[in-house]
């Protein structure tokens, strides 16, 4: 006759025998339980991927982020189990025109490193030569350093960062280059600092300063939009304002773009923000002629036609 086993829950096993427990027959066993893995969600990351993810284009930036995580998450893994960590700045330079997402993605990195830890309060100043360049000796330095005293615990985000070295070596630009280089020295580990502008000024501002490009480990190119890019850029800025374009209106407007990218190149041209722009002009074109036809059907409120189109 076959014998019934059971398992208690303190892990014993029972053998019945003719349907009788015998406890000299009884028999433990240990039996191992699987350690419950626990669950890492990486919900920074996700974080910023999700909010990436709403931008046009950046897909070799939008890889370039999840490394940086990577290697900040992972250094910290080696710290917990007494291992070296590197101690790499994360100072970092963004090349590209403007209306390309530069300061879009100063501003995410920013949130990053605050879900990570990385900084204490992840909050973007925003700033150009203006704001660190003073008019006697002295001043510049002092400018420099208020401007960095802000910024201490999130992201000091200098646009057209080659103008600091326009004027030569008199001009007062390079006391704030050499403050600004004492600061990333002094505070490394407080406060990132990017410098940003056109690609050709920035290359250039580079070979100036041959010391600066080692002191930024992260050198980010930031493309120009395609046309079809900067379709989707005009789709998502429609859809957030709930419109929509005609046929002839979608056509006209790429149209347009196909003329400024390949056969013109005006000097207002911006990326997202010369689309914006056109969108923007747009709407109050319909809006005027809507109030003046007196039609205001949902589909009309929704509808931008071609002759609404302001280029």
């Amino acid at each position: 006759m076959e014998q019934p086993i059971t398992l208690k829950n303190n892990g014993q096993i029972n053998i019945i025998l003719n349907n009788e427990t015998k406890k000299e027959k009884s028999y433990t066993t240990s039996i191992p339980r699987p350690a419950k893995k626990a669950v890492i969600n990486h919900e920074p990351l996700r974080e910023i991927e999700r909010e990436m993810s709403g931008l046009v284009g950046m897909e070799e930036l939008k890889k370039m982020i999840k490394e940086i995580y990577a290697w900040l998450y992972i250094n910290k893994k080696r710290e917990e189990q007494g291992l070296k960590a590197g101690k790499q700045a994360l100072h970092m330079m963004f090349k590209g025109n403007p209306g390309t997402g530069k300061t879009t993605v100063a501003r995410l990195l920013g949130k990053l490193f605050l879900n990570m830890n990385i900084l204490s309060k992840g909050h973007l100043i925003e700033a150009e030569r203006a704001d660190l360049v003073g008019e006697y000796i002295g001043h510049t330095a002092q400018k420099t350093r208020d401007l960095v005293k802000k910024a201490l615990g999130g992201i000091l985000f200098i646009d057209e960062a080659y103008s600091l070295a326009r004027g030569g070596e008199k001009d007062f630009g390079k006391e704030a280059i050499d403050t600004l280089v004492k600061h990333m020295e002094d505070s490394n580990d407080k406060f990132v600092l990017i410098l940003a502008g056109y690609p050709r000024e920035m290359e250039n501002f580079l070979s100036l300063n041959p010391g600066l490009r080692s002191r930024f480990p992260f050198i980010f190119d930031f493309p120009d939009y395609d046309v079809n890019e900067l379709m989707d850029i005009a789709g998502h800025m429609m859809n957030d304002r709930q419109y929509q374009f005609s046929t002839e209106a979608y056509k006209k407007l790429k149209d347009h773009f196909m003329d400024v990218k390949y056969n013109q190149t005006p000097r207002d041209f911006s990326n997202g923000r010369y689309v914006r722009n056109i969108i923007e002009r747009s709407i109050r074109t319909q809006s005027m002629r809507l109030l003046e036809e007196e039609s205001f059907e949902r589909n009309e409120l929704l509808t931008l036609t071609s002759s609404d189109i302001q280029l």
